[in-house]
């Protein structure tokens, strides 16, 4: 969500995206941090990107920013399930 309102700050002249971006930035950077406790960093960082890019495009598609198509969609379950993958193989 924070990339999606870094794109409509204007150069963080718009007030309500600026705020949305920097509330999403510290909640985005807090799952970064929680993920680091239990999951070495490499591992932490690709799970942090793998989500953020998952929900930022989802969000795009909600908001009609991005058109949805299957395999869109089809790609991004793709993309979850890598991360979580990723997730069971630090465990194991």
């Amino acid at each position: 969500m924070w990339a999606v309102a870094l794109g409509r700050t204007e150069g963080f002249t718009r007030l309500a995206p600026t705020a949305l971006f920097l509330v999403a930035i510290t909640a985005s950077m807090a799952g970064l941090a929680y993920a680091m406790r239990t999951v070495p960093i490499g591992t932490s960082y690709a799970i942090w990107v793998g989500i953020g890019a998952a929900l930022t495009v989802a969000f795009s598609m909600a908001t009609g920013d991005e058109t949805v198509s299957i395999t869109k969609i089809v790609l991004l379950v793709g993309l979850v399930g890598c991360v979580v993958g990723l997730k069971f193989a630090h465990q194991g």
